[in-house]
């Protein structure tokens, strides 16, 4: 009996634990390694420091899903991988298998002097509650909200739920009648913040920002953070609270192992999500180090993608053919403002937007859609 492993219960292994269930034979074994069997909806954290969503919402026992589709969940935590890809090593033992798939997800730069005087809804439900309570408790004052990429990546960037938490902040604060007395300031080393949506977004974006009164800081290399504020390499400016989010690297773990590693630490893959001079080895979502344009996104509708294809080529490998099938380069994402959005879309040929106060409406419609596959 064949045996795939899958690494991590995210988008991208949850992707492709249901694909792979369709594609491979009846008796093939699936196990997915993760610590807890449960889904955290990433994309609604934005939602919790307003109170539009609760952990509750977001956090998803998996229990049903894996017996759904017939998937042993192992609960255990990833440590390393041997034998090119063949032994999964975790902290509780050692996982043989005859396909795998990496889905572990990225971690994040966090050496700046003082990140700890920042919070970010990107790190999870713990900073989104505490970003919530201090927010609640504030009278007056100023929240300055930002996001770095990583240097050696360019790709490893997340600045869109910094995006959607500013104009959401914005909207939430006029409805409660509080915007008067608290400030909004947004703040990126990068000139162009979201260039990785298009030229045009950037432009929309900026412009949102002055129309609601947000000052920007651009361009200038983040040196500290402290109680009283933000220090760039040209200015200094105060903040009763941060909301940062850095950029993304490879997860600790990988550099431990003789995986093919990208200058950020990511795992380096082709167009098949399959591990450079890896058979059998495959890679989906926040990992991997994918071949493509410099804006290729890191996003969970990206890792479903890769995912799909992941499962195609390792129903492939199983049956001893090579795989074919590449994954599709798009990003497609509603900046959400609680009472409007704008979809931005993109590919290496395309790339628009547009503004519909249906929007929101129709990112809260996706995500019960989404999560209703789960529960």
């Amino acid at each position: 009996m064949k045996r795939i492993i899958i690494v991590g219960s995210g988008f991208g292994g949850l992707a492709a634990a249901r694909a792979l269930r369709e594609k491979v034979a009846k008796e093939t074994e699936i196990a997915l390694i993760s610590p807890r069997p449960e889904f955290l909806y990433y994309p609604g954290l934005i939602w919790i420091p307003t109170g539009l969503r609760s952990p509750a919402d977001l956090r998803i026992p998996l229990e049903s899903f894996f017996r759904k589709h017939r998937i042993r969940h192992i609960p255990e935590t990833v440590t390393g991988i041997e034998d090119q890809g063949r032994t999964v090593v975790t902290d509780k033992g050692r996982h043989a298998n005859d396909a795998l798939l990496i889905a572990t997800g990225a971690a994040t730069l966090r050496k700046l002097p003082g990140i700890e005087h920042s919070r970010s809804v990107c790190q999870g439900i713990e900073d989104a509650l505490a970003i919530r309570e201090k927010i609640e408790s504030m009278e007056s004052g100023t929240i300055a909200l930002g996001f770095a990429g990583n240097p050696q990546e360019p790709s490893a960037v997340r600045g869109g739920p910094v995006f959607e938490l500013l104009f959401g902040l914005d909207t939430w604060l006029r409805k409660t009648g509080r915007r008067g007395k608290i400030a909004l300031t947004f703040f990126s080393p990068s000139p162009e913040p979201g260039n990785r949506l298009g030229p045009k977004a950037v432009r929309n974006l900026l412009a949102e920002m002055a129309r609601r009164n947000i000052p920007t800081h651009l361009g200038s290399k983040l040196k500290s953070f402290s109680p009283e504020g933000v220090t760039t390499e040209t200015d200094q400016f105060p903040a009763d609270l941060i909301v940062f989010t850095p950029g993304l690297r490879g997860a600790d773990w990988v550099a431990s192992t003789s995986l093919p590693q990208s200058p950020g630490g990511f795992i380096k893959t082709g167009k098949t999500c399959q591990v450079e001079g890896w058979a059998g080895t495959f890679v989906a979502g926040d990992c991997g180090a994918y071949p493509g344009p410099d804006w290729m996104p890191k996003q969970g509708h990206s890792a479903d993608l890769q995912a799909e294809t992941a499962a195609d080529n390792i129903a492939a490998f199983l049956e001893g053919r090579q795989g074919t099938r590449e994954f599709r380069v798009e990003l497609v994402c509603v900046v959400d403002s609680l009472d409007s959005g704008t979809l931005v879309y993109r590919t290496p040929t395309r790339n628009f937007l547009i503004r519909n106060p249906l929007l929101h409406n129709a990112k809260s419609f996706f995500e019960r859609r989404y999560l209703a596959r789960f529960r």
